[in-house]
């Protein structure tokens, strides 16, 4: 049976949003999808872009899996599936996005799964693989001199990071960077306090929305 939260939520969808938005849905479908903004995000149920940035359709392009990583570019395509690499290929060939937002958060799970080398949910170890990936960026992190909240919180910071610096693996996104077209935000999310942190481009260091305007 289809859960009945969801059978609730859009019987509220259909008689609320659909019907004072019926022009926009119409204009979407006719003419595409047309966002300047790709939003790469976690999966994570407490951190959903399009409610943090109160966005109505067709706004964002968003992006979500574990962590909010971005895996490097690779040429073996044809041997893996590139589920992230291939909404960054659409997003950036085919929508043109302006803005790409890599969106960490505050008590990420992955980034836990992480640091307490938990054990593995399967035999296939998805999590751990995948998470393997910033097992170079972690060593950078120098956890002597922060305290266990702290030093997991440089981690999740870390993690935007590297996801940005994975982006200008991409050929499209370099070009389309260092032409003008595309620019690169890092911004962190407090679950517990609704406080927005922006990473600030030129010292790399994460400010708090309110700070920086």
């Amino acid at each position: 049976m289809f859960p009945e939260r969801l059978t609730e939520g859009y019987q509220s969808f259909l008689h609320g949003r659909l019907s004072q938005e019926r022009e926009r849905y119409e204009d979407l479908a006719k003419h595409g999808q047309h966002p300047e903004i790709m939003v790469i995000g976690c999966g994570d149920s407490r951190v959903a872009p399009e409610t943090i940035f109160n966005a109505g359709p067709g706004e964002m392009f968003v992006i979500r899996n574990i962590a909010n990583l971005v895996p490097p570019c690779e040429t073996d395509a044809e041997r893996s599936f590139h589920g992230t690499s291939a909404a960054i290929e659409f997003g950036v060939n085919a929508l043109r996005v302006k803005h790409i937002v890599v969106l960490g958060h505050a008590a990420c799970g992955g980034v836990s799964a992480f640091a307490n080398q938990a054990a593995p949910l399967s035999k296939r170890d998805f999590i751990g693989k995948w998470m393997s990936q910033i097992t170079q960026v972690a060593e950078k992190v120098d956890r002597s001199k922060y305290d266990r909240a702290g030093w997991i919180q440089q981690l999740e910071w870390a993690v935007v990071d590297y996801s940005l610096q994975n982006l200008m693996t991409f050929p499209a996104v370099r070009e389309a960077v260092e032409a003008g077209a595309l620019t690169l935000h890092g911004a962190y999310f407090g679950v517990a306090t609704g406080v927005l942190f922006i990473r600030n481009s030129k010292t790399g260091k994460f400010e708090p929305y309110s700070e920086i305007e």
